[in-house]
C-alpha cells in the first residue's frame, strides 16, 4: 500500500465514522438497560439457584458503553453472562464488529490462520477420513472451509452464519452452498443431510446451546459426527488473567460450558463422544491478549462512531506514546505464549479451548 492510500484509507475511516456517529448516539441517548434481560435466578444448564459471581468486566475489545457480568453455577459449574444481552442488545454489540467497521480487520485476522483450520479439519480425519457434506455452522467469512479444502479435496463444505458474511464465503467461492439465519430454524430443511457438522468457537455465542446442540443432532445423518469447539472455562489462564483473559470475550460470549458438561450432554441428545482434546485447539495467545487488552484499556480511546465525538490530536499522541511504550512487553508476551507456554499448556491446565468429536448414534 502506497503512502497515498494509506491516506486514503484513513480518511475513508474517518468519513464512515463521522456518519455513523448520529445513529450510535440515538441508540446511547436511550441508555443501555434494553440491551439487558432481567437477571436470571437459576443456571440456564442445571436449573439450580446456588450462582455466585465470576467475573465484573466491560467491553475491552470495542469499548462501548455497559458493565457485563458472568456468574458460575456452583452445582454444574456452568459460566454464563447474567443479566444475559436482549436481540436489542445483541445487535448493537455485535455492529460494526464482524461487518461494517470491524469487517476488513476481522477478515485479515480470521483469513491468516490456515494452519489452525487444517488442524481442525484433520481432527476428523481418525474418524471419517473422507466425509461427503460438512456444513460449518457459524462459518462467518467461510475462512476454514476454503482451507479445509486442502485437507479433504473431496467434501462438499457448505456454510451457515446470521450475518451477510456467509454469502461474501459463497461468492469468494470457500463455501458451496450458504444458508444465512439461525440454525434452529434451518434444522428442519437440513435434516440428515451431512456426514459432518462443525460448531468452532460458535456454541459460547449462542442464546440458547442446548437448542443449537439439539439442531446439530437433526442435521447430521445417522452415523455422521460433530465437531464443537468451544472455550475452556476451566483453564487456569481464566483465573490467572482474571477480566484480561481474551476467550471471556464480553459482551459476545454467553455460556462457558465445563467439558464434562457438555459431554453428558452430547450423550443425552443420542451422540457417543469419540475424541476429547485439548492442547490441539489451544490458541498461543492469552499472555500477548492480556497485555495488548491491558494497554489498550489504559490508552485514550480511538476514534468510535459510539463516542459522543472524535480525540482531539492531544489524545491521539498519547495513546500512540503509550502503545509503543508497550511494544517490548507485547514481543516478550508473545514469545512466551508460542514458546515457553504452547508445548506444555495441557499439562499445565492452561490450554485456553477443548474440541469433542462426537458421532450421532
Amino acid at each position: 500500500m502506497t503512502e497515498h492510500d494509506d491516506k486514503s484509507h484513513v480518511s475513508d475511516k474517518k468519513a464512515r465514522i463521522a456518519a455513523l456517529r448520529p445513529a450510535y448516539q440515538r441508540d446511547l441517548a436511550a441508555g443501555t438497560d434494553r440491551f439487558f434481560a432481567p437477571r436470571r435466578t437459576d443456571c440456564p444448564w442445571c436449573g439450580s439457584g446456588r450462582l455466585a459471581t465470576r467475573l465484573r468486566t466491560t467491553d475491552l475489545l470495542q469499548h462501548k458503553p455497559g458493565r457485563f457480568t458472568l456468574d458460575r453455577c456452583a452445582d454444574c459449574g456452568h459460566t454464563f453472562q447474567n443479566p444475559q444481552l436482549t436481540e436489542q442488545g445483541l445487535e448493537f454489540y455485535y455492529r460494526d464488529f464482524y461487518d461494517g467497521l470491524g469487517e476488513q480487520r476481522m477478515s485479515g485476522t480470521f483469513g491468516g490462520r490456515t494452519a489452525m483450520y487444517r488442524g481442525r479439519a484433520e481432527a476428523m480425519l481418525p474418524h471419517d477420513p473422507a466425509p461427503k457434506t460438512w456444513l460449518d455452522v457459524g462459518t462467518g467469512h467461510g475462512h476454514f472451509c476454503g482451507a479445509a479444502r486442502t485437507v479433504l479435496p473431496g467434501t462438499s463444505f457448505d456454510g451457515l452464519d446470521f450475518t451477510d458474511g456467509v454469502e461474501l464465503a459463497a461468492r469468494e467461492g470457500r463455501v458451496d452452498h450458504a444458508y444465512r439465519g439461525a440454525f434452529p430454524a434451518l434444522a428442519p430443511e437440513l435434516a440428515a443431510r451431512y456426514d459432518v457438522v462443525s460448531m468452532f468457537h460458535y456454541l459460547e455465542h449462542s442464546t440458547d446451546p442446548d437448542r443449537e446442540l439439539r439442531a446439530a443432532h437433526e442435521a447430521v445423518r445417522p452415523g455422521g459426527h460433530l465437531l464443537v469447539e468451544v472455550p475452556d472455562p476451566q483453564s487456569r489462564y481464566a483465573r490467572l488473567l482474571g477480566r484480561w483473559w481474551l476467550p471471556w470475550l464480553q459482551p459476545q460470549h454467553l455460556h462457558f460450558m465445563p467439558v464434562a458438561n457438555l459431554r453428558r450432554r452430547l450423550t443425552d441428545l443420542g451422540f457417543t463422544v469419540v475424541a476429547e482434546q485439548h492442547a490441539e485447539p489451544h490458541d498461543p495467545v492469552d499472555l500477548l491478549a492480556a497485555v495488548w487488552l491491558a494497554l489498550d484499556h489504559t490508552a485514550p480511546r480511538e476514534d468510535a462512531p459510539w463516542l459522543p465525538g472524535p480525540p482531539g490530536a492531544l489524545s491521539r499522541a498519547a495513546r500512540t506514546t503509550l502503545l509503543l511504550t508497550g511494544v517490548p512487553v507485547l514481543v516478550t508476551a508473545t514469545l512466551l505464549d508460542r514458546f515457553a507456554v504452547r508445548a506444555v499448556s495441557h499439562r499445565l491446565g492452561l490450554a485456553n479451548a477443548y474440541r469433542l468429536v462426537a458421532r450421532r448414534d
